[in-house]
């Protein structure tokens, strides 16, 4: 077999596994192609929902016999244990696949230890195909379930000048109705929604993920949380609408920190528990600068729009940095204009020591 079609196959996986990006959690997103001894593509699939059949099963389907002696070649190990479904590793053993070849381990030491059935069984199994495409396309679970808690994006919308809102406290609309669009589209890509009440007490948000046809709310909604550490909270908020389900997080409920309020690791440690991978905060200047003072923010998407205030809050307050050595550097991995506004993605820089 040419290694060429191995190389194609996984491109053709990893693009399959984005499929399922924000419909899998708290399972991952895996993409998967099977060859047959020849190298022809006889089938494909990927994990399109939790509790739903693994990508290995759906192409297994798909080719039936014509699987036999080939190749399976997928973004993650196959798993090798059984929760909602079986294990894919046995399914491979069964269908007669001869080799598997892997792009990313799998760090989840609950359905891990497939590779080693596997090989126990007679396949030859190979890792590191495509492996950086692989990771940064799954991301957000590959860094959650290796490190305990969720994989945090802050997202913001500013003018030119960085303000948040004018001074008399409106900021409807700072950014445009084609970036606000874009919105609900990254929060369908997440599992959790985070604010903190003086957002939700300035501007009563629903924090839905809306349908990008035609503004109904989308079928999968991400958990709105509210970080309230003293449970201010109104009861009529829209936050707590029914539209998707909610958690208003308190002080006594998380644990607080030495400044009394929710204690942020914490919160993102029993987010992880309720099967959160990826959460985006779009709570006020106040939560962020916590977040990024804590070093828990691994992504940055900032909505910049072509205005200048002057005057006004700013899209960030204290993040515990003192002096232009403490800067938090970011490391810009796109720039892309929506509507007349740009987003600006970038990533924290870990810093030495």
């Amino acid at each position: 077999m040419a290694s060429g079609s191995v190389d194609e196959a996984m491109r053709r996986a990893i693009t399959l596994a984005a499929r399922g990006i924000g419909t899998t959690s708290p399972n991952p997103a895996v993409g998967c192609v099977l060859l047959d001894p020849d190298g022809e593509v006889v089938g494909e699939g990927f994990h399109a929902y939790a509790g739903g059949p693994h990508a290995e099963i759906v192409a297994l389907a798909q080719a039936g016999r014509r699987a036999q002696g080939g190749t399976a070649v997928v973004t993650l190990e196959p798993c090798d244990h059984t929760g909602r479904t079986g294990p894919c590793s046995h399914a491979l053993i069964v269908a007669g696949i001869a080799r598997v070849v892997v792009a990313v381990p799998d760090p989840n030491p609950v359905a891990s230890g497939g590779a080693a059935t596997l090989r126990a069984a007679g396949v030859q199994v190979e890792f590191g195909v495509g492996s950086e495409e692989a990771e940064a396309g799954n991301v957000a679970w590959l860094t959650s379930m290796r490190r305990g808690w969720p994989y945090l994006i802050w997202k913001y919308a500013a003018t030119l000048d960085g303000r948040s809102a004018a001074t008399d406290g409106t900021s409807m609309w700072i950014t445009s109705e084609a970036a606000r669009t874009d919105v609900h589209a990254l929060r369908g890509t997440v599992d959790a929604v985070i604010v903190g009440v003086g957002t939700v007490l300035a501007d009563d948000p629903r924090l839905t993920a809306r349908n990008l046809r035609d503004g109904t709310l989308a079928i999968r909604q991400p958990l709105r949380v509210v970080v309230d550490s003293h449970g201010r909270t109104p009861a009529d908020a829209l936050v707590r609408d029914g539209a998707a389900r909610t958690w208003i997080a308190t002080a006594a409920e998380v644990g607080a920190g030495p400044d009394g309020r929710v204690d942020l690791p914490s919160l993102l440690a029993e987010l992880h528990h309720r099967g959160v991978r990826a959460a985006l905060l779009e709570g006020g200047p106040t939560l962020a600068g916590g977040f990024l003072a804590a070093g828990l923010v691994d992504r940055v998407i900032g909505y910049v729009a072509p205005k200048l205030l002057g005057a006004g809050p700013t899209a960030l307050a204290d993040a515990g940095v003192t002096t232009i050595a403490d800067a938090i550097d970011l490391e810009l991995t796109d720039v892309t204009q929506v509507g007349p506004d740009l987003r600006i993605t970038a990533l924290p820089r870990k810093r030495e020591g």
